[in-house]
């Protein structure tokens, strides 16, 4: 409803109307109660502005009441009819001359207007359909207090029943009949009026409409009844939106019961979705549909990794921005089910993750049937999404359909892990190639054959291709020597490249070079990490970075055989000034001690613009080194990456001193295993409570601080002065309280 701009505008003139009023009163809490408050304002407005009365009048005269009958007759009827327009015709039906149309079109502006048809004939209709809908509940409900009339059923049938039987006919039957008329509808246009119709049932919401509604009643027992009537009806097989709409009418009569078992569960932790009956199942979809926070990203891992618990979530994923459905044991009954969901105009879904379930070519085919939808909004597959689930050269057939959809918005690909075959690969660079595809980030496997098309790819003016991840494929030297030559392109648009695990050696690290320093290249990041370049790679890398004309500012080698030697070359690029390097990842080589003196000099120099640095194989000795950068008026350095060093606590508390330096910008530093305990975190505090620290994630997981040492930090933690928002300590993530 929020979304709909007239809604919109009623629920701001009614809170600004209830807010000003001197009465005060409560603001309204559910539909029915927003609606009755509008018809309120708009008679109001009609008692002053047309009839010449006082603010203080009555809202209702004989007049008023008269208009409203003949327009809720009105609204039934044709709502009945499913019309949404009406002409002279459907007007004097209902009692109502043109004249009289027009003075009520003139006086309720904000509830029935006058149009003029393409024929010039006068055409009538309410401002929306939920108004409509609500005086046509409205007039259902006046019409029984007032006769016993039940017009949901044929008059002569309630006529005869009545002689017959002679019993007065009760609310509660007129409830039920209304909840299954809203439940055959095809189209749901029912929906609405049922909430309306038993919302107007509450005796709290009766004497809002005091003057208008000259009869009223209702009792708890009669409401306990509509309430059990509708408990029975979810625990049908229902749609996912009949069920919704029935939460929705079990609220308009005040009974949360259910939902508030189901939160209860959620709270304690307790929720066992295998137990869950089926109204419980629909509680739980219209709890988390009422919740911004598992809208934003819905993982089904939190409730249940399995199909059964997706389908029966699906109106979540729907509704939800992204939705993270890895190993969750789905099929190609999950795909047909997200396709719908990917088609329908109302879904919000922009990134979703299939990675590792067992969906094969028959489910990729109608997953892409869902994303060649015009309405289909998914951005990215993102963080692998179709990763591992077993697709070959047919499903990638299908998707290569998808992304060359016109309408298409899918920017990011993963399909690494999985058997697209060359033919396959070869496919989809051909469709990268058109110019109405919008992909730029492709994850995905493939040989050193294949190196040659996607270099074509690389060199298409019409590609947008900006990220490509190739990591873990036998490339070898000579694909990455094929995939260089389309890296050199001036039509290149590549900015990060990943190729780690590519058997990447000294030659292939050379062709590398030749790319990263060319004129037109845009490349800013490159992962060549688990690779063999050897230290005469790695040092015309390092070359290529110093020279103007390279855009690098990210370089990822870990797990590269780097040493010491290395370190004195680093050094070098670091000082220089016309390196673009930001971001370095150096773990998992033995650059020890003595590397680290080395590359500390680089980071010490003022034309070092180095942010975040990743490395190992360190010991207490470097701990002095690092301090001296952290201290440095010249360092940039605020991420710090030191996991799996044995540091211990007195190479720690070297590093606390460097912390504490008013010219420290650091604002991430990862101890992870470095062997700290109590005496380390101790100086670590002393660090954190510094009024010049910056320092807002810190990770001491796999340590040994003792409860004691985790006290101190969390009472530093409370402290003003400390800005740490995010603490990782023993086993698992923690975010500090107050902060």
């Amino acid at each position: 409803m929020c979304h709909i701009p007239v809604f919109c505008w009623i629920t701001a003139t009614v809170l600004e109307k209830v807010l000003k009023s001197r009465e005060g009163g409560e603001l309204p809490k559910t539909l029915t109660q927003m609606y009755i408050h509008h018809l309120v304002v708009q008679a109001k407005v009609k008692t002053v502005k047309y009839d010449g009365g006082a603010a203080t009048d009555p809202h209702w005269s004989p007049e008023s009441r008269e208009m409203m009958e003949s327009l809720g007759k009105l609204a039934f009827e044709e709502l009945q009819k499913g019309n949404l327009i009406f002409y002279e015709p459907d007007l004097t039906e209902c009692g109502i001359d043109l004249r009289a149309a027009s003075v009520y079109s003139g006086m309720l502006t904000q509830i029935f207007r006058e149009e003029s048809s393409l024929y010039q004939d006068k055409v009538f209709c309410f401002i929306h359909l939920s108004l409509q809908e609500f005086l046509a509940a409205l007039h259902v409900h006046q019409t029984f207090m007032k006769s016993g009339i039940n017009l949901l059923e044929e008059q002569q049938k309630t006529s005869l029943w009545s002689k017959v039987l002679k019993t007065k006919p009760t609310l509660h039957l007129l409830h039920q009949r209304a909840v299954d008329e809203a439940l055959k509808s095809p189209n749901g246009h029912l929906d609405l009026f049922l909430r309306f119709l038993l919302g107007l049932s509450l005796p709290a919401n009766q004497s809002l409409l005091r003057g208008l509604l000259t009869q009223t009643g209702s009792s708890s027992q009669t409401n306990q009844k509509t309430v059990q009537y509708i408990k029975e009806k979810l625990s049908e097989s229902l749609s996912a939106e009949r069920s919704i709409n029935l939460f929705h009418c079990l609220n308009e009569l005040n009974d949360g019961s259910l939902v508030e078992e189901i939160q209860q569960s959620l709270r304690s932790g307790r929720l066992s979705t295998e137990e869950l009956s089926p109204a419980q199942w629909s509680a739980l979809v219209f709890i988390l549909l009422s919740s911004e926070e598992d809208l934003k990203e819905f993982d089904l891992k939190k409730y249940s990794a399995s199909e059964e618990a997706l389908l029966k979530l699906l109106p979540v994923v729907k509704a939800s921005s992204k939705a993270l459905l890895s190993s969750c044991g789905l099929s190609e009954r999950s795909c047909g089910a997200l396709s719908s969901v990917l088609s329908s105009q109302s879904s919000s879904l922009t990134h979703l993750d299939l990675s590792n379930n067992d969906l094969q070519d028959s489910g990729v085919k109608l997953l892409s049937s869902g994303l060649e939808s015009p309405h289909c909004k998914l951005e990215d597959l993102p963080s692998s999404c179709l990763s591992g689930c077993l697709v070959s050269e047919e499903g990638c057939a299908s998707l290569v359909s998808a992304v060359s959809s016109k309408s298409s918005h899918l920017r990011e690909l993963d399909l690494s892990y999985n058997h697209p075959g060359a033919s396959g690969v070869e496919k989809l660079f051909a469709a990268v190639e058109d110019p109405q595809c919008s992909l730029d980030t492709l994850s995905c496997g493939l040989s050193e054959r294949s190196c040659g098309a996607l270099s074509s790819v690389l060199s298409s003016q019409s590609s947008s291709l900006t990220h490509l991840d190739l990591s873990n494929n036998k490339l070898q030297d000579s694909g990455v020597k094929l995939l260089s030559s389309g890296l050199e392109s001036p039509h290149c648009k590549l900015e990060a490249l990943s190729l780690s695990g590519c058997l990447v050696s000294e030659e292939g690290c050379a062709s590398l070079v030749s790319a990263v320093s060319s004129k037109s290249s845009h490349l800013r990041e490159l992962d060549l990490s688990y690779n063999h370049p050897g230290a005469s790679g790695v040092e015309k890398l390092f070359a290529a970075v110093e020279d103007p004309q390279c855009s690098l500012d990210t370089l990822r080698l870990s797990s590269c055989g780097l040493s010491e030697r290395s370190c004195g070359a680093l050094s070098s690029v670091l000082s220089s000034q016309s390196s673009s390097l930001t971001h370095l990842d150096l773990s998992n080589n033995q650059l020890q001690d003595s590397g680290v003196k080395l590359l500390s000099s680089g980071l010490e120099s003022p034309h070092c613009k180095l942010e975040a640095l990743s490395s190992c194989g360190l010991s207490e000795r470097s701990c002095g080194a690092l301090s001296s950068v952290l201290s440095s008026q010249s360092s940039s350095l605020t991420h710090l990456d030191l996991s799996n060093n044995e540091l211990q606590d007195s190479g720690v508390k070297l590093l606390s001193s460097g912390l504490e330096s008013p010219h420290c910008k650091l604002e991430a530093l990862s101890l992870s295993g470095c062997l700290v305990s109590e005496e380390g975190c101790a100086s670590l505090v002393s660090a954190v409570s510094s009024k010049s620290s910056h320092l807002r994630e810190l990770d001491l997981s796999y340590n040994h601080p003792g409860a004691s040492g985790v006290e101190k930090l969390f009472a530093a933690v409370e402290d003003p002065q400390c800005s740490l928002d995010t603490l990782r300590y023993g086993h698992t993530a923690g975010a500090p309280h107050g902060h």
